[in-house]
């Protein structure tokens, strides 16, 4: 019942001593006075952000979540909350095999030696939202099997996250109204991100087409593998994948992938190429990429080579968002914090009547302490955090794709500094940048729109001559029934007009392509001296 599962939450917080950190933000100097109260007889020595973190793991799985999910909104919490937050993991028993065995029989209306040609009841990994067994699928066609990895969700979770949902947003509720600092964070807000998030993941046809798009994005990519994905084995509780990581390593285990001949270093720069060429060339990332989730193929054939698992947390970005990231992390490499002002503003997520030079000063002061340290040392993640704790004092509304992209970034960073100690993270990063802002404000963003736009013109060109003749048409019966020279005279003008207009449009498209014509012979010519000098010619 959902009391007792109140009078539970209220245990375990009162257990870690979340109720004084709770008090100690309500605009209640009686409730302050009762904090030192609370502490009597209790040990609660430890920071508050460990006993957060501590709380929500006693609390189960739902709120792991959670905590995983808030810990991404640096924008709104303390530095050591957030920080402490970032630990928490799943760490979840296996549920029945029997459950997951039901499960699939239920999804797919069929006993499951009709599903699968095997099926191993010892599951492999297990996390809050679901497990994975390994098994075997048979072609209908040719009968040939294929390993694969099937995900099964746990049993009753609607009901659980239900319930659970309930209750952090009827505490998000109180909070919201007793606390100043509760009003800022908007909790009901993060309830609501949450709520949505969580129901995202319940659905594996979801996660399925997320695997597929990535897949899809990336196939030209040689650093990095991902798994194919049997629709006719997927259902909203069951997704089924080719099954990955017989011949790799899981990329936490460094000494072992250097014994197996991988060069770390290059690996490092890989798995950074990997996560910018989704942000900046698709605007559709993993956003996941935790170490639990990356193996490093041991294979000869593709020694050295990525491979992504679990996409139930993709981010997306627009050109806008892009566009905003690009400038910031240019600007901020230039030092330039007037720019990184004007562009928070120019967001619009800046509160009204902010005083840009306020915004440039606060900017500063977090950001110019990272210049003391070599670039090589810089973090693009603690950057981008800190223009987002920047936005607590100016009340900036930040978008939660930005929010998500920070949090892998930060994942991304550490992943990549723990390959490699020396890798300069800005000179992998700054040619994407750059690429993304030269195809932005470049002649190859004018020729895609137009190449976009052309089956409209190509719809609209031949109805102009009769969409003009009718206008003429129209505009003459209507001056003829006026019956007033005036009219007459003025179809006059309007014909003449257009027929200057039209003149004027031939000579500019003349110029144009004489322009474009000069452009090509000259630089053939240009191309010929210099080939003519490098075969000895000597003019």
């Amino acid at each position: 019942m959902r009391w007792l599962r109140a009078l539970h939450i209220a245990r375990v917080m009162l257990r870690y001593g979340l109720d004084e950190v709770v008090l100690s933000s309500f605009d209640r100097p009686d409730l302050l006075a009762r904090t030192r109260f609370l502490r009597w007889g209790r040990k609660l020595e430890a920071p508050r952000g460990q006993r957060l973190r501590l709380a929500l793991e006693a609390l189960g799985p739902i709120f792991v979540k959670f905590g995983q999910v808030l810990s991404t909104r640096a924008d709104l919490l303390p530095p050591d909350i957030a920080a402490e937050l970032a630990l928490l993991q799943d760490r979840v028993p296996p549920f029945d095999s029997a459950v997951a065995v039901a499960t699939i029989e239920r999804s797919f209306g069929k006993p499951l030696h009709q599903v699968f040609a095997s099926f191993d009841a010892q599951p492999i990994a297990s996390a809050s939202i679901a497990q994975v067994h390994f098994a075997e699928i048979a072609d209908p066609a040719t009968g040939q099997r294929r390993p694969v990895a099937v995900k099964v969700l746990r049993p009753g979770m609607q009901a659980v996250i239900g319930k659970d949902i309930a209750l952090m947003r009827q505490m998000a509720t109180w909070l919201q109204a007793l606390s100043a600092e509760g009003r800022r964070l908007k909790p009901l807000e993060v309830v609501d991100e949450f709520d949505k998030y969580l129901h995202d993941e319940l659905d594996l046809m979801r996660e399925a087409s997320n695997a597929t798009q990535l897949a899809r994005n990336m196939a030209a990519m040689r650093e990095v593998e991902l798994p194919a994905i049997y629709w006719d084995w997927c259902r909203t509780e069951v997704m089924t994948m080719q099954r990955m990581g017989q011949d790799a390593l899981p990329i936490g285990q460094i000494d072992a992938l250097k014994a197996a001949g991988v060069d770390m270093p290059k690996l490092a720069r890989d798995g950074v190429t990997i996560f910018f060429t989704q942000v900046f060339k698709d605007g559709f990332f993993h956003a996941d990429m935790h170490p639990g989730n990356l193996l490093v193929s041991t294979a000869p054939a593709s020694l050295g080579r990525f491979i992504l698992l679990d996409f139930g947390i993709v981010g997306s970005l627009t050109d806008y968002d892009k566009r905003y990231l690009a400038h910031n992390f240019a600007a901020f490499f230039e030092r330039d914090y007037r720019r990184v002002a004007e562009l928070h503003i120019e967001s619009g997520w800046v509160a009204a009547g902010v005083n840009v030079a306020d915004l440039e000063g606060a900017i500063r002061s977090v950001c110019e302490p990272y210049f003391d340290k070599p670039l090589r040392e810089i973090s693009l993640g603690m950057v981008l955090m800190r223009l987002f704790q920047v936005s607590r004092r100016f009340q900036v509304e930040i978008q939660p794709q930005l929010v998500l992209l920070q949090k892998t970034l930060l994942n991304v960073e550490g992943l990549a500094r723990q390959l490699d100690p020396d890798m300069d993270l800005w000179q992998t990063a700054k040619p994407f940048l750059q690429n993304w802002l030269n195809q932005q404000m470049g002649p190859g963003r004018l020729l895609r729109e137009l190449k976009q736009e052309a089956p409209q013109w190509a719809a609209l060109l031949p109805a102009m001559p009769r969409l003009l003749h009718d206008y003429l048409a129209q505009q003459t019966a209507v001056g003829t029934k006026s019956g007033g020279q005036n009219s007459s005279a003025a179809n006059k003008e309007l014909i003449a007009a257009l027929l200057a207009e039209q003149r004027e449009t031939n000579r500019l498209l003349q110029r144009l392509i004489y322009a474009a014509t000069g452009f090509v012979i000259g630089a053939l010519v240009v191309l010929v001296v210099l080939r003519l000098r490098q075969m000895g010619w000597g003019f």
